[in-house]
This record gives C-alpha cells, structure tokens and sequence, in this order.
C-alpha cells in the first residue's frame, strides 16, 4: 500500500499575523504532515507590512514549528492546491459570523474542486475576538497588545508606526 504526505494549507494575507493565527497554526501542524503557510498576493491591496515582510514575519514566528512551508500565491486557492498536491484547506473561525462565512467558502470550494476539503478548527477562546484589522485599529491608541501578537510583530507595528522611539 501506498503511503501518502497529508498535505495541507492555511491561507491569509497575515497582516498581521497574530496569536490567533498561531494558534491555529500550530494546532493544524499536529494534524497534517505538512502544513503550508499561504500568504496570498494581491497587488491591488495595499497593507500595512509589505508582502515580504509578511512572509519574513511568519518565518520568525513559526521557525519553532518544524513541518510547515510559507508559500505565496495569487489567484484561486483551490487551483494553487491542485497544482502542488494539497488535499485540505484549513480555515480558523472565531465566532458564529466566522462559521456562515467560511461554511460558504467550503461549499464553493468544493464546488470549484470536489477532491479538496476544507477543515474548520475552532480558536482557542482567548483568542476569539482577536484579528488583524483589530490589531491594526488599536494600535493608533498606544495600548498594550502584547497578549495578541508574538513580540516581533509588537517591535515590527511600532517601527511602521514610528511608536517607541
């Protein structure tokens, strides 16, 4: 019998990243073989870290995890699987308006490539209200975030800011 790498992929545009994430992360990583970091690439979308410092950040965050890959892509996420052999989705959710969002995003999915499923992992409670764009609100009021990001993104976000100096 042949034996088979479960591949998987967690996909965001990580702008932050942000404990939330992690937790995420690091719970998907026990489950697959590999777990592929997604950072999708959208030109016309301009965030608060560039596209490469995203990708640089998570590989400071995540250098403790051994299995995962931080890849890029742009276009469709299930095409981009197709291509490199990756058979599940992985998608976070923090309350109910996560679920009826990412049931609809599992539905088209499936849809769009009926071989690729997609796996919902809950996150951790303390975690739940937490987001990027949240992160990004919040920092404009000098308040302590350091129970919502790992200390590098702290040190990153008051760089970008020029807050700490």
């Amino acid at each position: 019998m042949e034996s088979t790498v479960r591949k998987a992929i967690f996909a965001g545009s990580f702008d932050p990243i942000t404990n939330g994430h992690l937790d995420i992360i690091e719970r998907a990583a026990k489950l697959f073989d590999e777990l592929q970091i997604g950072v999708l690439y959208n030109p016309n979308k301009k965030g608060l870290f560039t596209f490469e410092e995203r990708i640089d950040l998570i590989k400071v965050c995540t250098s403790h995890i051994k299995n995962i890959k931080i890849v890029s892509f742009d276009g469709l996420l299930v095409n981009y699987c197709e291509k490199h052999g990756i058979q599940t989705l992985v998608r976070g959710i923090r309350s109910g308006a996560d679920v009826e969002y990412e049931l609809q995003m599992a539905h088209m999915n499936k849809e769009l490539n009926p071989n690729i499923e997609t796996v919902i992992l809950p996150t951790t409670t303390k975690y739940s209200y937490i987001s990027s764009s949240l992160i990004k609100e919040v920092l404009h009021f000098d308040v302590n975030i350091e129970n919502l990001v790992p200390k590098v993104i702290i040190d990153e976000l008051k760089r970008k800011t020029n807050r700490g100096r």
